[in-house]
Parts: C-alpha cells; sequence; structure tokens
C-alpha cells in the first residue's frame, strides 16, 4: 500500500515523503515514509507471492467524501442519486470532474462518494507509471476513516496527513476551519490502532475505486507460458500418434498380407505346385484348372451365377446357352420388359462378374439381349 503525493506535491524531485507499508495476510509487515518502498517493491521477499498487488491511496486534500443516505432507494438506484447529489454540490467544469461512488451492500446503508478531477487521475496514474508500479486499486485515504459515534468527530492520522471525519463527510483537517465545522463539538483523536485495523479492513473490502469509469483498466489477456508449453507438447504428441497409427496400420497390414502369401504358397506346394510367390502359384493353378476344365473356368460356375440372377426376375428366360474353355459364357435372354433383362446383369455385375449386352428385338414382341459372362470376375 503506498499513499499517493498531493497534487501540489507531485513536482517533487524524489519520493522520500512518500507513505507506505506492506501487509501479508493481514497484517503489517513494514511501513514507513521515505523511499523504502523502491526496494521493498522491486525486490520483494522470498515469501512473497507472486498474485502481490499494489494498492495506492488518494490524499483527502485532493479527494474528499461525503456519504449520502437514500432509506428507501435499492444499492444501486442510491449509487445513481448519490453521484447526482455529489455533482448538484461540485464546484467547475461537469466534464472534468470524476465522480465515484460506492455500492451499498444492502438498501437503506449510506453512499459514499468521493470528488475528485481527471486532470488528479491523469497526474496520478502517470506518477505510478514513471515508477513502474501498476496499482490494481486507488482507494480515497478518507475512506479509511471509520464513522465516529453520533454526534462527534474523529481526527485521524494516516499516511502522514490528517483527517477529519464526521458521520457524513471525511476531509483534510485544517486547523481554521475545523472548529467551525465541528460547531461546538469535540474532535477527538482516533487511536493509532484503530484508525490501522480500519485502513487494513478497506483493504479486504474497498468502500470504492477511483480506478472506474473511464478509470477503470481494460482488461489485458496474458498468456501463461506455462500453458502455451503444455500445448505445444500435446500437439506434438498428437501429431505423433497420429502418425503412428498409420504406420502400425502398415506394419501390422504387410505382416498379414506376408503370412497370407506364405499360407498360399504353403498350399500350391502341396498341390504340387513349385512357386516363388503367391502371384505365380495362383496363375499357375488358374492355368491348371483350365486346361482340365475346372475351377473358376468351369461351366457351373458362371452358369449358377446366372440362373441365380434369374430367380429374382421374373419372366425372363434363356434362350440359347454356351461356354468356351477361357471360361466365357455366351446367352440370350428374352423378356417381357428391357428392365427385366437389366436386373439380371446388375445382379450378374453385383456378383462379380464382367458381363456385356448386346440388345435386339425378338419376333414375338419379347424384348432379347446377347451377353457374356466372364467366368472369372
Amino acid at each position: 500500500m503506498i499513499w499517493l503525493p498531493r497534487l501540489e506535491a507531485l513536482g517533487a524531485a524524489d519520493d522520500t515523503g512518500v507513505a507506505w507499508l506492506r501487509v501479508d495476510d493481514g497484517v503489517v509487515v513494514d511501513a514507513g515514509q521515505d523511499d523504502g518502498w523502491v526496494d521493498m517493491w522491486e525486490r520483494p521477499g522470498e515469501d512473497e507471492e507472486a498474485d502481490a498487488r499494489l494498492v495506492a491511496l488518494a490524499p483527502a486534500a485532493d479527494v474528499p467524501l461525503r456519504w449520502y443516505h437514500f432509506p428507501d432507494a435499492a444499492p444501486a438506484q442510491a449509487a445513481a442519486a448519490a453521484r447526482i447529489e455529489a455533482l448538484k454540490h461540485s464546484l467547475g467544469d461537469p466534464a472534468g470532474l470524476h465522480i465515484v461512488a460506492g455500492q451499498p451492500a444492502t438498501a437503506g446503508q449510506a453512499v459514499p462518494v468521493a470528488v475528485t478531477t481527471h486532470a488528479a487521475m491523469t497526474a496520478w496514474t502517470g506518477w505510478l507509471a514513471a515508477r513502474g508500479l501498476d496499482a490494481s486499486a486507488i482507494l480515497p485515504a478518507a475512506a479509511t476513516v471509520p464513522p465516529p459515534e453520533e454526534g462527534a468527530l474523529w481526527l485521524a492520522e494516516a499516511g502522514g496527513e490528517a483527517i477529519v471525519r464526521t458521520d457524513d463527510r471525511a476531509f483534510v483537517s485544517d486547523p481554521e476551519l475545523d472548529p467551525l465545522i465541528a460547531a461546538g463539538r469535540d474532535i477527538a483523536p482516533l487511536d493509532p490502532e484503530r484508525m490501522r485495523e480500519a485502513l487494513l479492513l478497506s483493504l479486504g473490502a474497498p468502500p470504492l475505486d477511483l480506478l472506474s469509469g473511464a478509470w477503470k483498466p481494460k482488461r489485458r489477456w496474458a498468456v501463461d507460458p506455462a500453458l502455451v508449453a503444455l500445448g505445444r507438447k500435446l500437439l506434438i504428441a498428437l501429431l505423433l500418434v497420429s502418425l503412428a497409427i498409420p504406420v502400425v496400420h502398415l506394419i501390422r497390414l504387410a505382416a498379414d498380407t506376408r503370412r497370407a502369401d506364405a499360407a498360399v504358397v504353403a498350399m500350391a506346394k502341396d498341390a504340387g505346385v513349385t512357386a516363388s510367390d503367391a502371384e505365380a502359384a495362383e496363375a499357375e493353378i488358374d492355368r491348371r484348372l483350365a486346361a482340365a476344365g475346372g475351377g473358376p473356368l468351369a461351366f457351373s460356375v458362371p452358369a449358377s451365377a446366372l440362373f441365380e440372377a434369374m430367380r429374382d426376375a421374373a419372366g425372363v428366360t434363356t434362350k440359347t446357352l454356351s461356354h468356351r474353355t477361357d471360361g466365357t459364357l455366351t446367352t440370350t435372354l428374352a423378356a417381357p420388359r428391357a428392365e427385366d433383362i437389366n436386373k439380371v446383369l446388375l445382379a450378374l455385375q453385383a456378383r462379380g462378374y464382367r458381363v456385356t449386352a448386346q440388345p435386339m428385338a425378338g419376333a414375338d414382341g419379347q424384348q432379347m439381349a446377347n451377353i457374356t459372362v466372364r467366368a472369372v470376375p
């Protein structure tokens, strides 16, 4: 936590008068009003967590507060009404004012409203940026002072600044104006320990944040290097697996093919055929079957396929039927319609046979076709 300088002191050449403190797990572990915060922020302790954040406090001299009370309004409505009321009681060009209202937790709660200028916000954010600081929030220092008892006033010391707190206002102390504002009431000093406790409570639940509205930080997307590295490893693993699957499949297919070829060669050897590979063994077996009139070149093989196809096509008859030694079956089919003959041809093709057809007209008005069926598919 660091207290921002007053606007009138922003031109100072050094930061020796800057008040700061360091909070760890709700406990103040270090504090000062010198340039010690520079080393603390740039070289944090070994036990400092990576998610440490910086909270800046704007001086009460430049950001006075006032609390407005709307008993019958909902929290959001009360906050909007409080901003309007603060604008009515503010001096200067409304376009240059930066008015921030807190959000009450429940209906009926008083709404804190801070009034400053955009010029002041520009100066403070520039001061932080010049020192390499990125504040997660900018709280009005006056908002950290707890409310006094009814009818009383507090005089609190925070960040080297004396702040007067009434039941509905908080502002920097002025020896000449304080008695007039008090109007005969006592201004009691606030116990430093109680002020420190209130300050720590404000860190946990900030009443309002000046980094809102036009000054709300734009969301910045940060890439986690660990996630990028993990994504790269997963992508490489996916590519390796994608390449390994077809490679393994090809290896298995090649191994199965070799085993099948070896089985064919062994079977051919049992049949008295000596061949160097499966293709040569198959060719030799087909040659011997053709010479013997058997095997897939035999008449019964294509003829059975033809009759099986004709069984599903009603009205188709065979006029002629012949068979050649090369396994070719020649036949003339007749049917009342050409579609019936086509059905037989399609059935033969579906069984893997090569079919040719030459249509012609029959003498009795029937449709006829001379077809050939290759015995070997």
